[in-house]
């Protein structure tokens, strides 16, 4: 067993978890990998089930009835995770926005690096993001920024959800607490980690736009995230 898992929210992601699976086995380091997945109408949970067989005890699979949200998915991830005693526990995308090779990065910053909690960050020096349009990139870019003057983090992307936890920054949250579901979430979850005194530390990536499926993005979960930091201030995290 490894030290390390990848925790992996899937929604019709056929296309992309063999591709995700196979390059996540052929790294230096070894993770574990745990898809979550909501139901996935095109088959995602049955392909998955065809790599645990050839992957045995390296993939595992939690499948939820419905579509229940990025933020609740992850939420299981941590529980599920915290239990079976992994040390360092990662998010994320099944889409190849994320690079897997900069895993080791996120794991080492963690792991020799002092960090509790390492972000896969677009927007710290060394970071870039390729194939989104101009405008995609400048609401996101500014969305951290109206993050960082809300809850005075120093932290710039805020939005960000590749990221490395030890498993103690887990232990310590209330995950009960975290009731969000989308770039929301991924806000919060930083910001307690940050209350709660951890260690955070922003490792350069470059994000790319997903090839393969459709994008999780919606008008509810921009504005789910525009009005939620206000209410983070006074939450019990």
């Amino acid at each position: 067993m490894s030290d390390s898992v990848i925790i992996i929210p899937t929604f019709n992601e056929l296309d992309n978890v063999e591709r995700m699976t196979r390059k996540v086995m052929l790294l230096d380091k070894e993770f574990d990998i745990l898809f979550v997945d909501d139901s996935s109408p095109d088959g995602t949970a049955e392909k998955i089930k065809e790599l645990q067989k050839e992957f045995p005890n390296r993939i595992y699979l939690e499948e939820r009835q419905g579509k229940l949200g990025l933020g609740t998915a992850y939420i299981h991830g941590f529980r599920w995770s915290v239990a079976k005693n992994y040390e360092y526990i990662f998010e994320m995308d099944c889409d190849f926005s994320h690079n897997p090779d900069d895993l080791i990065h996120l794991y080492l910053a963690c792991a020799e690096g002092g960090a509790d909690l390492s972000i896969g960050s677009r927007y710290c020096k060394g970071g870039k993001v390729k194939n989104w349009p101009v405008k995609r990139i400048l609401m996101s870019y500014f969305a951290s920024v109206y993050v960082r003057m809300i809850l005075w983090i120093g932290i710039k992307d805020t939005t960000a959800g590749f990221k490395c936890y030890k498993r103690s920054v887990l232990q310590k949250i209330n995950l009960d607490g975290v009731t969000f579901k989308g770039y929301a979430f991924q806000v919060c979850m930083k910001y307690a980690a940050i209350r709660h005194g951890f260690k955070v530390t922003e490792v350069p990536i470059t994000f790319i736009d997903r090839e393969f499926g459709e994008s999780k993005m919606s008008t509810g979960i921009f504005k789910e995230a525009f009005f939620g930091v206000w209410k983070m201030r006074s939450m019990d995290l």
